[in-house]
């Protein structure tokens, strides 16, 4: 009884629902209305007893420790022939006498920062407790002000550059704002523009863009974090975010005035011939006012429901230069997010939702802390980083390979979850809730649509709302999909070799959505999942090669890994044995979101 008790409270605190407030039980057919389809399926009966998962669990039992053992001898000093190669890279660790892989220059900045970060985060949430405990200002006021000087302090002088970058953007949305079209165009287009000139001119001296600016160039303070532009990839986002909220919000309001204006027109007619004065007063308005002034109540459906805080009615003259500013810059998610739109955040900044709560707080920062212990112990045993950086793989066989390349997309999805955990749970503890970014395991992916939409979730949310749905969504899902991924891949870096990522992407995501719809009307067959199954294992192989190609082994370490594994007996045999381990393991995943659907959770990834 007590081992069920036990069980029962680990899968909970593991479970994906308490990542995240947004993710609760829902009536399968409240979701099939949300989704305007019948499409959304009847939860199976659970076969985790069965014989067939009773196998899995042995072939999980003897597949999964020989990963470990397989990554860990192709990468560590017991490999002879390559370990010198890349032993330089390696650091003195803390565990065991072990040498730590600290080489991956991106996780290095947070890792090495660890304790700065933490006693930041700190430090913030308990100074704003106390202004705001003793002056009585507002969180905005005050998240302006901080973020201000955290900017100042992050970026040194280079903080003036993304300073202009904000008043063009913001000049962009209130100087057009009655020329939505014109505005939005002007957004997208000034917005990429800015990762082309940063890539090109970040270090271009301040006195060539203002002679007013030539004596700050000697002063050479470039804050704590040089290298400015690579961190304002997430800044652009609020920044787009907060036009389109903008212009949506003015366009909305305006057109309302407009009908009202109409209906009334004639009345106002016969006003102003009786009453001249009041005729100039009624068309001489010149703020807008808020929806909420018709009485309505929101107050419940926004705490509770994320989709009506995206479009949340704010007074038009919250869209004000100081809440921007708070915005763009409030601190727990100025580095790297996750990202919440502008509508949500200031919501969020006057109302707090019931997601913030210390035992879920409480909970997350114990998972925080976990997910960081496992990365240390990988990063100390398995020095997959430092062999890809030198390519020191001569003479592994193609399974070593994989391993190498399958514990580098482990490293990148934990080398990001971290961050993310870690400013969330700043976020948190500020009031502030944003969407988990990772809600699933890396590993625990068998659909390339599903995939994207668990990695980086707020990004992806962001995404979906700001370019996916404007250009049609499902409607022209090819087009739109396209656009998304060649959207994210100069985002994420200006690189010949991520755009080509991008639509290679597209390309692989062309055979699962082909594929699901001949096959739905098959769903009730006993063959069904098992040929799912066999598609998820071929969705399986592509995005890995796609992302190894994108992210870890690059075009020689991928071009080694098919040369071995197609023109090689043992390459073959290793191929047959691998599809037929992610074929239980894609078994293993269907079982865990039927799972979750006889929990009420239904999720799309």
């Amino acid at each position: 009884m007590g081992c069920n008790v036990f069980v029962s409270l680990l899968r909970e605190f593991f479970s994906v629902e308490s990542l995240d407030a947004r993710i609760k039980p829902q009536q399968r057919k409240k979701v099939a209305k949300e989704n305007g389809n019948n499409n959304v399926s009847i939860p199976q009966p659970s076969r985790w007893k069965t014989l067939e998962f009773k196998c899995y669990y042995v072939a999980f039992a003897i597949v999964v420790p020989t990963m470990f053992y397989t990554a860990m001898s192709a990468t560590n000093e017991s490999n002879e022939l390559n370990y010198y190669k890349f032993e330089r890279l390696l650091s003195q660790g803390w565990l065991f006498g072990r040498k730590v892989d600290n080489s991956d220059a991106q996780y290095r900045f947070f890792r090495d920062n660890f304790v700065l970060l933490t006693s930041l985060m700190l430090g913030h949430v308990l100074i704003k407790r106390g202004v705001l405990l003793i002056t009585h200002i507002s969180k905005l006021r005050f998240d302006m002000v901080f973020g201000l000087f955290f900017l100042f302090i992050a970026h040194g002088f280079n903080s003036i550059r993304i300073l202009i970058h904000m008043m063009v953007m913001f000049s962009i949305a209130h100087l057009l704002k009655r020329q939505r079209k014109v505005a939005t165009i002007l957004t997208w287009t000034y917005g990429i523009s800015t990762l082309f000139i940063n890539d090109n001119f970040r270090n271009l001296p301040l006195g060539n863009l203002l002679p007013l600016l030539k004596p700050i160039d000697s002063l050479n303070f470039k804050g704590i974090i040089a290298r400015w532009d690579v961190f304002f990839n997430f800044t652009l986002l609020r920044l787009i975010s907060y036009n389109l909220d903008y212009l949506a919000r003015w366009d909305n309001q305006f057109k309302t005035l407009k009908k009202k204006d109409t209906e009334l027109s004639q009345d106002e007619d016969n006003l102003s011939q009786e009453n001249p004065p009041m005729r100039r007063m009624n068309s001489s308005e010149t703020s807008l006012p808020t929806i909420q002034e018709d009485g309505n109540n929101y107050d419940t459906e926004l705490l509770t429901n994320e989709r009506a805080r995206l479009i949340a009615p704010h007074h038009i003259s919250e869209y004000n230069l100081s809440n921007f500013i708070a915005y763009v810059l409030y601190t727990p998610l100025f580095i790297a997010g996750p990202i919440i739109t502008f509508n949500d955040y200031v919501y969020q900044s006057k109302n707090t939702l019931p997601s913030i709560n210390k035992v879920r707080i409480g909970k997350y920062a114990i998972r925080l802390v976990l997910t960081i212990l496992v990365m240390e112990f990988i990063l100390h045993y398995i020095y997959v980083v430092a062999v890809s950086k030198t390519k020191a793989w001569e003479g592994d066989t193609p399974f070593q390979i994989s391993m190498i390349g399958l514990f580098n997309l482990n490293i990148i999805y934990l080398k990001l979850l971290i961050p993310w955990r870690l400013f969330r749970l700043w976020g948190l503890l500020d009031g502030t809730d944003t969407p988990e970014n990772m809600i699933r395991m890396v590993d625990n992916n068998y659909s390339a649509l599903a995939f994207w939409r668990a990695w980086h979730r707020s990004y992806n949310k962001w995404v979906v709302r700001y370019i996916y749905i404007p250009l049609g969504g499902s409607k022209n899902r090819i087009l739109t999909s396209l656009t998304v991924f060649s959207f994210v891949a100069i985002w994420h870096d200006i690189q010949l070799k991520l755009l080509f990522w991008g639509w290679l992407i597209v390309l692989f995501l062309i055979p699962e959505i082909v594929a699901t719809e001949l096959i739905q009307p098959f769903r009730q067959e006993w063959w069904y999942r098992h040929v799912c199954a066999i598609g998820g294992v071929i969705n399986i192989w592509m995005m890995m090669i796609a992302n190894l190609f994108g992210f870890c082994l690059g075009t020689d370490g991928t071009k080694a890994l098919l040369w071995d594994m197609f023109s090689t007996l043992n390459g073959l045999f290793f191929f047959v044995v691998a599809s037929g381990c992610l074929f239980i393991a894609v078994q293993i995943m269907f079982e865990i979101r039927e799972e979750e659907k006889r929990n009420g959770i239904y999720l799309k990834c």
